[in-house]
């Protein structure tokens, strides 16, 4: 991890803000009923969110707060190791899956510590199969969060749902990994931490973020110039888009309510057709950038689904949902006969 912060940044929200393309209410809740939550944002591996956020904890230790580390994943590192010595570590638990031993946070093990603040490392991991009752850790954070108990966690740029999709085409990597967009953005604070380009290569070169056989592999693909620079201002973009939230929050505070009547708003027609996906992503960073809500329409003939349909779109009111959209479904009828320019749209309820 970087011995020190290239460049940050951050907006805090800790008022609520609403979000510009809308956020599920029980988050809210968990939320805003319990502990704060602060995230650190990268644009790729090596950056330092890790080392940013150890720091801080071990700001906040001096100053007598009760901490613990949740999981921290050092990656060998000894710079992130030494930031260790002095802070509460949470045993992990072992999990045995296809032959190995793997390790996981303890969930349950933090929440009965109940310390002030928990350090929980990647927040878009996917936990080791029934290795306990959450999936992904931004699922154990939430409940970490709703149990009153203050997080600090760390992402990359590219596991935003919204964003994914578009760095797997620009970089050609999978993004396996994913979190909705919604868990991001209800952070009461995004940290930016930053390094340019040139600086996370010759880090790569020097050996201080992944192990030397996988080196040249990444200088050539994902850790191109190019693709950091494009990542870094992805990361700039999201973080820009929160303080203008937070801003326009604070307006609408002050301000006479008749300013506020009007709001951008973003409809998209889908079908199960592939690509739809990539089209729901995009609209949901338009969405994002405008301050608008974005809806998502799914119009039924009535005349019986294709194979792999029903599926198909069950997948993208999953992403409708990750990314914070609307889904509505309308029937239409087509009547019988030879005239077939009579058409009956008729709206059915959303579940």
């Amino acid at each position: 991890m970087s011995d020190q912060v290239g460049a940050t940044g951050s907006t805090a929200t800790d008022d609520g803000a609403s979000v510009a393309a809308g956020t599920p209410q029980d988050a809210t809740d968990v939320v805003e009923a319990a502990g704060h939550f602060r995230v650190y944002l990268g644009a790729a591996a090596g950056v330092g969110k890790t080392f940013a956020m150890l720091n801080e904890g071990r700001r906040r230790h001096d100053r007598g707060t009760d901490l613990v580390i949740g999981f921290v994943e050092c990656h060998g590192r000894r710079r992130t190791e030494e930031l260790i010595d002095a802070l509460e570590v949470v045993p992990r638990k072992t999990v045995g899956y296809r032959g190995s031993q793997l390790e996981e946070m303890d969930l349950g093990a933090v929440l009965r510590r109940q310390p002030q603040l928990a350090l929980v490392d990647e927040l878009a991991h996917t936990n080791v199969p029934e290795s306990g009752r959450n999936a992904k850790r931004w699922q154990d954070v939430m409940e970490i969060l709703s149990a009153g108990i203050d997080v600090i966690t760390t992402v990359n740029i590219q596991h935003l749902e919204s964003i994914a999709g578009e760095v797997e085409k620009m970089t050609g990597a999978r993004v396996r990994e994913r979190v909705p967009d919604w868990v991001v953005r209800r952070a009461n604070q995004i940290e930016l931490v930053g390094s340019s380009p040139e600086q996370l290569r010759r880090r790569m070169l020097h050996g201080n973020i992944y192990p030397a056989e996988r080196v040249n592999q990444a200088l050539t693909h994902f850790f191109r110039t190019d693709n950091l620079i494009a990542l870094r201002e992805l990361a700039l973009r999201f973080l820009a888009d929160e303080t203008d939230e937070e801003l326009l929050e604070r307006l609408r505070r002050h301000e006479s309510p008749g300013i506020w009547e009007t709001a951008e708003r973003i409809m998209v027609a889908v079908t199960a057709a592939a690509g739809t996906d990539a089209l729901l992503r995009r609209a949901a960073r338009m969405a994002s950038r405008l301050k608008g809500k974005l809806d998502i329409v799914h119009v039924s003939s009535g005349s019986g689904a294709r194979p792999g349909e029903p599926q198909a779109l069950a997948k993208l009111r999953a992403l409708a949902d990750d990314v914070g959209a609307r889904w509505s479904e309308l029937s239409m009828t087509i009547p019988p006969g030879p005239s077939r320019g009579s058409r009956d749209s008729t709206r059915s309820p959303r579940s």
